[in-house]
């Protein structure tokens, strides 16, 4: 579904960019891009929610270095746009059309539940090492691709520039041009939930020697009675909750809030660092050096959050509500970095709200499925994702886009003309959005301590024993099934004779 969604939508935007269809309205291009743009929560949900459920154990790992990938995909994607198609602009949405399909095309059968690996008793921290080794392996690889990665937009960079230099020199008259870049970085995640909705099977059949027919099937009211009753008794904390159940929860609702108010926070910063660099007087080249280093140190955040919180997890019992709780206190300061404008301090702003921006994401994911079990992961993984364009909203446009725009216009006379200039110069542009801004990300703070409270006891346990205890318990089933057929009497005393003979 994600690839037909993903080459419907992309391909048919391209035609018509590239006038090979007639010139649609506006309202069917939106329809367009709606259907491109969703199709990557199919294949993201297909992808890491299968994961989860095939390393349990290791999950922290796991959504650290797919999350990190995600944040490397950008970079990935201009590297092949520009080896295929060169500087063709147009050529962009015909490749993001056609590759994301045929991978998934080509790589849909590899994407399945595999059985839980079963261990010997005692064998535990062991075999989870030796399983871990994979993931390192991973993650070097994923260290090395951000490099190449890094150097080839370096790289790049400096042949644009003795390119531009060279034709600049060979025209007459010179020309002077003025660059006005507006960079944006878009990492929302589109999050459309899919059915995961469990089947009752009822037998309809009536036997044949007399016996009653089954009882009717409950009428929709008492289901909903049922449902209703169930939805505000939640199992425990680890257990698989029913959506319902996790919907409502408080564990759900404080972590919902504190992601609103973090993630939002974090977007804001960095979908408005082309305009923040340019009212703080940096030059053109710098600000394409805050988006290039907020890129790089979102996969640090992401591929760290995930694979620190889980030896941490695993070693010392930290709970990674706890790690989420420093990672927004962290990100306090790269808010506060903005809103005074300290000279210079807006490249270690960028390094932190990068950073803190993709740890995030792997922190959310994993304690969605830690709290609330993975029966309906599938559902909660997309309704977390739900807090990013909520807390971009509030805090980018309500906040963020008013206070700019009545800066901007008391500087243009008190108004702001639709074909006149919008841009606002000096600190006061973002000053108070980004106090604002960090208020928000400390009451995010104070909630998600609420739910470090609330975990504290779950998270002292072991709380993959259960996914060891099942196979285990595989393991003896198998083992009773495949046994010799007679007794041993050897526990009860006796012994057994062999041949006629006791042994």
């Amino acid at each position: 579904m994600g690839a037909a969604m993903n080459l419907a939508g992309y391909l048919m935007i391209y035609l018509a960019i590239d006038g090979r269809t007639a010139r649609p309205p506006v309202w069917l291009m939106c329809i367009y891009i709606c259907v491109g743009a969703n199709s990557q929560s199919f294949a993201n949900t297909g992808a890491l929610v299968t994961c989860v459920k095939n390393f349990p154990e290791s999950r922290g790992m796991v959504l650290g270095l797919l999350k990190g990938f995600v944040g490397l995909s950008g970079a990935i994607f201009t590297q092949l746009y520009l080896a295929i198609y060169g500087d063709d602009a147009k050529s962009l949405v015909l490749l993001i059309a056609w590759l994301p399909a045929a991978i998934s095309i080509l790589f849909v059968h590899t994407i399945r539940i595999m059985p839980y690996p079963r261990r010997g008793r005692g064998a535990g921290s062991a075999a989870a090492a030796t399983s871990n080794d994979a993931f390192f392996c991973f993650l070097y690889i994923s260290i090395a691709l951000a490099i190449y990665l890094l150097v080839m937009i370096v790289v790049q960079k400096q042949e644009y520039k003795i390119q531009k230099e060279l034709e600049e020199s060979i025209r007459e008259p010179p020309t002077v041009t003025v660059e006005n870049p507006a960079a944006s970085l878009q990492m929302a995640s589109a999050a459309e939930p899919p059915a995961a909705k469990s089947q009752q099977k009822q037998s309809t059949t009536t036997g044949e020697n007399g016996t009653e027919p089954p009882p009717p099937p409950p009428s929709r009211s008492s289901c909903l009675g049922s449902c209703l009753r169930h939805m505000f008794s939640p199992p425990a904390q680890g257990d698989d909750f029913t959506i319902l159940q996790a919907l409502v929860s408080v564990d759900m609702l404080v972590l919902f809030l504190a992601t609103i108010c973090g993630i939002g926070g974090t977007l804001t910063a960095i979908d408005n660092m082309g305009q923040i660099g340019q009212s703080l007087g940096y030059q053109a080249k710098s600000i394409n050096t805050f988006v290039s280093l907020i890129s790089i140190w979102n996969y640090a955040g992401r591929v760290t959050a995930g694979f620190a919180s889980e030896i941490f997890l695993a070693r010392y019992r930290f709970p990674r509500p706890l790690m989420l709780t420093l990672v927004l206190l962290l990100s306090c300061a790269g808010h506060l970095l903005i809103a005074f404008g300290v000279p210079h301090s807006l490249y270690a702003a960028s390094v932190v709200i990068g950073f803190c921006f993709g740890a995030q994401w792997p922190l959310l994911f994993a304690i969605i499925s830690e709290v609330f079990g993975l029966k309906y992961y599938s559902t909660l993984y997309n309704f977390g994702s739900v807090a990013s364009p909520i807390g971009a909203y509030v805090l980018n446009v309500r906040v963020a886009g008013a206070l700019y725009d009545a800066e901007a216009a008391k500087q243009h006379g008190g108004s702001l003309d639709a074909g006149g200039d919008k841009t606002c110069i000096g600190v006061q542009c973002f000053r108070k959005a980004f106090l604002i801004i960090t208020a928000a990300t400390v009451a995010a703070v104070l909630v998600s301590l609420v739910l470090v409270w609330r975990t504290r006891n779950f998270y002292k346990g072991d709380i993959y024993a259960k996914f060891r205890d099942n196979a285990a318990a595989d393991d003896d089933d198998d083992a009773e099934e495949e046994g010799p057929k007679w007794p041993k009497k050897e526990a009860e005393g006796e012994s057994t004779s062999v041949n006629g003979r006791k042994g």
